[in-house]
């Protein structure tokens, strides 16, 4: 059986540890892609204490209102018509605002001052160099939709943030400073900033400013190059298992799997283990990787390597170090505790972030 269990607690833990980080900022809890594919349905619940919730959709975004979400919601790369800006004010969703059409349909089609779609997170292009405005465009943006009346919020995104000391990161924090310190000195002193992501929250603290939008964080995974999940001290808010199907002995020189690309150098105890790329694991993946068995007879925990290729039901793993009564149905953990996610992404040369989003709809889903 596959099984991926989801984590309430830890989620709470970890928007907790974004809290402590940034006492005094508002927090903008993403859910986008299905929660980094924890489920939307799954996540909100452990995520009260957030003021808000960042999507990437229309669609997400509804479906959290469906939900019962009734706090801010943030839809992240905005409307993508006049009709969807419209949808967004029917249903009090607060929009990023990033090119020209965006602002005309915001300056056609002005909500109530009550509303959250008057609130709107105007993005700012300081080096990231996918959406928002340059600093003139965000200046006379910015004009417009103050005199229209709306509340704003300066947005931009980190390219480096993960790189502490990327020569990027000191550039683009000085000219989101000097662009808003320019907004509240011309425009409004009202006006709010939001410039750190995940990575921003932990690499730099002195410039959280109004809003954080923790991401990957509050999934119990490491945003930053140089610290681990354990070292953050974040808690996995996924575990994705699977069990022993069938145990064999390979005889030495024999291989296994497709392409034959690992040759057993003496006879070796392995188990089949029911998930494979068909379920999300990855199906590129190094000799390094490796899995934690929990003997169903007793209960003690064995890191078995996983070897030969990954096919798309099923992977092998080396059993050689565990009891020759090892149960057929022990449980294989994938990620959870051991390993952590970020170290199958490395194995598979990829981001947690990857590994998370790709599940399938086959494993079963249950909380604990």
């Amino acid at each position: 059986m596959r099984t991926i269990t989801i984590k309430p607690k830890a989620l709470t833990h970890n928007l907790n540890q974004v809290k402590q980080r940034a006492p005094r900022s508002k927090v903008l809890a993403m859910v986008k892609s299905n929660a980094y594919g924890h489920g939307v349905a799954a996540v909100l619940p452990a995520l009260q204490q957030a003021d808000g919730i960042g999507v990437a959709t229309l669609t997400e975004a509804l479906e959290a209102r469906q939900l019962g979400w009734e706090k801010t919601i943030g839809l992240v790369e905005g409307a993508f018509s006049a009709d969807e800006w419209q949808q967004a004010i029917d249903h009090e969703i607060s929009c990023v605002i990033h090119h020209g059409p965006q602002l005309e349909w915001a300056l056609q089609n002005v909500p109530p001052a009550s509303n959250a779609t008057n609130v709107v997170w105007l993005k700012y292009n300081t080096g990231m160099n996918r959406l928002g405005f340059n600093a003139e465009g965000v200046l006379s943006a910015a004009k417009r939709l103050h005199e229209a009346g709306y509340q704003l919020i300066l947005a931009t995104h980190f390219a480096n943030a993960d790189d502490h000391d990327h020569p990027l990161n000191a550039m683009q924090i000085e000219r989101f400073s000097s662009v808003l310190a320019t907004l509240k000195d011309t425009i409004s002193p009202d006006i709010l900033g939001s410039l750190c992501n995940s990575a921003g929250v932990v690499n730099f603290p002195e410039y959280h400013y109004d809003w954080v939008r923790p991401g990957i964080i509050l999934y119990g995974s490491s945003p930053v190059v140089d610290k681990s999940a354990q070292e953050l001290d974040l808690q996995p808010a996924m575990e994705f298992s699977a069990q022993i199907m069938a145990l064999q002995t390979v005889n030495a020189n024999d291989s296994i799997g497709y392409g034959s690309r690992w040759r057993a150098k003496q006879d070796t105890r392995t188990a089949l283990v029911s998930v494979g790329y068909g379920d999300g694991y990855p199906r590129v993946i190094s000799d390094d990787a490796y899995v934690t068995v929990i003997d169903a007879n007793d209960n003690h925990s064995y890191r078995c390597p996983v070897i030969g290729r990954v096919a798309m039901d099923m992977i092998v793993i080396d059993v050689s170090k565990t009891p020759e009564s090892l149960a057929i149905d022990s449980k294989v953990m994938l990620w959870g505790d051991a390993p952590r996610v970020d170290e199958v992404a490395g194995h598979a040369g990829t981001i947690s972030y990857e590994l998370l989003c790709r599940l399938s709809i086959r494993p079963n889903r249950t909380q604990g």
